[in-house]
């Protein structure tokens, strides 16, 4: 290490060539805003110096292009972009994404511990650098039926890991304010360090006690006032905006240079499909600046700000010492990538290519008690003032609605007219053979069913339907694919992803995923389907901790008050 930090001396004082200059490049200066013209030195995988010329061993022309950190998205399930670890890493990387803290709860969720051990090997493997806060609450509530529980105890024993940050999303937070015991026995193991927030719609005097715990982030804020509160309060709101959470628009007025320090970004989910429609993290930069956020505050939140609150020291500014993440923009406004450098090395398909990758994990996670027939999913009794979700689009938040609804020979049946599905979550734990049954509002489906082992956050399979026969085919096929999409229609499969990996992500490329996602959009539209990310959607139907009426295999919820829907 010696030996490193003398020539890393030597080359930013330019008494030595540095290992690689990227030369004739505007740095744009996260203290003032300036665009300055420089060389760019880097020893290995630091920068060593700036605002100077140096000569290189290596050299390569910047030729004029804005150069800024590479970005860190400070909160997301790589398991939700539906593609492995590795492949993440060569598909957002490219998008200027050179650290991204990940929490595998959605696999931790099927497999427990495996799911860390996945991880963690994955990440000391890939180009980027890809953190791992570790998952604080699986399950989430008991009101579902979860592949795995970890205590205080199986998470402490990864705390030292050098890819490990803190603790993940503390979603319990009626636990927390309640002193649960096994919520306090992990904020304890962890006090001192980063532990990420969850508290959607958490205010007063219960966001106090939240907070006191020792909680330093938060990525549910989906209000202005709301967020405003949580900064004063003293954390950093990441702000999200991911396939169905899409939360910039109404943040956007609050991230100013003056407020910017207390604001990252995240994706939380975000699919191949969006990322190759719209980017990753450069557009979420791209849209904040459309929405009249100064660049400035964009770029800070997008790296200075998201290092800080995650105490990553080394990154988030191009200044000597730093690790050398760097992006190189056409435009600034835009954030228009034209090349990237993770750690000093240029991002091609030759330094994908050059990974020592690991075998995917999780195959055979779907284990249903029996086959699921029609008769399984069938709702007796009145249709007088049903519960029913209602879906918010663009927002995991539900509303809890009631409406009449028709009933034929005893049964109760979704409503086309005025667009109610049936909905139901089926246990696939292989622990027992529950389903939860109910209506959701909001699908836009004339026909047909969808069916999807995601299903945040214990991953039952979630279907949902206007008939049951379809509901029940779709099931069927799932299990024959070991997890995924399925979309059917009139007793016929017409699209499908296949998702064996824990029901949870593909064993094949971003691409083709990218394609199969592509296929059932179009035959959700051809559906009646309204939905910009039906799947997605359906996915968060079972996330009992997000308000205010949701489904997990146990029956309905209603999240404000914790109980089941008689």
């Amino acid at each position: 290490m010696r030996h490193e930090i003398e020539r890393r001396v030597r080359q930013g004082a330019g008494s030595e060539p540095a290992d690689l200059v990227i030369r004739n490049v505007r740095l744009f200066d996260l203290v003032t805003g300036a665009l300055l013209p420089t060389d760019i030195a880097i020893t290995g995988d630091r920068v060593v110096g700036i605002l100077d010329r140096y000569e290189g061993v290596r050299e390569i022309d910047g030729e004029g292009r804005i150069a800024v950190p590479g970005f860190i998205d400070t909160h997301l399930h790589v398991e939700s972009s539906l593609i492995t670890p590795f492949e993440f890493d060569r598909c957002v990387l490219p998008h200027g994404v050179t650290t991204a803290i990940c929490d595998p709860h959605e696999m931790a969720n099927v497999l427990g511990t495996g799911a860390f051990d996945y991880f963690l090997d994955c990440a000391t493997r890939t180009v980027m650098d890809l953190r791992v806060n570790l998952s604080s609450c699986v399950p989430a509530t008991p009101l579902e039926t979860s592949g795995a529980i970890l205590d205080a105890a199986a998470l402490e024993a990864y705390r030292t890991h050098p890819k490990v940050i803190g603790l993940a999303e503390f979603m319990n937070f009626p636990g927390v304010l309640g002193c649960q015991s096994d919520c306090m026995e992990k904020l304890t193991a962890f006090a001192g360090g980063h532990i990420d927030g969850h508290a959607p719609l958490l205010r007063g005097r219960a966001l106090n006690g939240y907070l006191a715990a020792g909680i330093l982030t938060d990525h549910e804020a989906t209000l202005a006032d709301e967020a405003l509160e949580k900064i004063r309060k003293g954390i950093t709101i990441l702000i999200r905006e991911g396939s169905v959470c899409k939360d910039l628009a109404a943040l956007a007025p609050l991230l100013t240079p003056e407020t910017s320090q207390f604001f990252a970004f995240c994706t939380d989910d975000r699919n191949p499909m969006e990322i190759a429609h719209e980017g990753h993290i450069d557009f979420l930069i791209r849209k904040a600046i459309a929405l009249g956020v100064a660049p400035l505050a964009a770029y800070r939140a997008a790296s200075l700000s998201a290092a800080r609150a995650f105490g990553l020291r080394d990154r988030g500014q191009i200044a000597p010492g730093q690790r050398a993440d760097i992006v190189l923009l056409d435009d600034l406004e835009t954030c228009q990538v034209a090349q990237v450098f993770s750690a000093g090395r240029q991002v091609d398909d030759a330094l994908f290519d050059a990974r020592h990758t690991i075998e995917p994990s999780g195959y055979g996670s779907v284990k249903l008690a029996k086959p699921v027939t029609a008769g399984d999913l069938a709702i007796a009794g009145s249709g007088t003032d049903r519960a029913v979700i209602g879906i918010v689009p663009g927002q995991i938040i539900t509303s809890f609605l009631r409406h009449d609804l028709p009933v034929s020979g005893g049964q109760v049946l979704p409503d086309a007219g005025q667009d109610i599905a049936k909905i139901c979550v089926i246990a696939r734990h292989g622990k027992n053979g529950n389903i939860g049954r109910g209506f959701v509002k909001g699908f836009g489906l004339a026909t047909g069913a969808l069916a999807s082992s995601v299903g945040h956050d214990s991953h039952n399979i979630c279907v949902v339907g206007m008939n049951d026969d379809d509901m029940a085919l779709a099931v069927a096929r799932l299990a024959i694919l070991g997890g995924g999409f399925v979309a059917v229609r009139e007793g016929e499969v017409v699209a499908e992803l296949s998702l064996p990996l824990a029901g949870l992500m593909s064993d094949r490329s971003f691409e083709q995923v990218r394609v199969d996602l592509e296929a059932l959009r179009c035959a959700v539209g051809a559906m009646g389907g309204t939905l910009e990310e039906p799947f997605l959607q359906l996915a968060f139907l079972p996330l009992p901790v997000i308000p205010h009426l949701k489904i997990t295999d146990m029956g309905l919820i209603d999240v404000d008050t914790m109980t089941l829907v008689n």
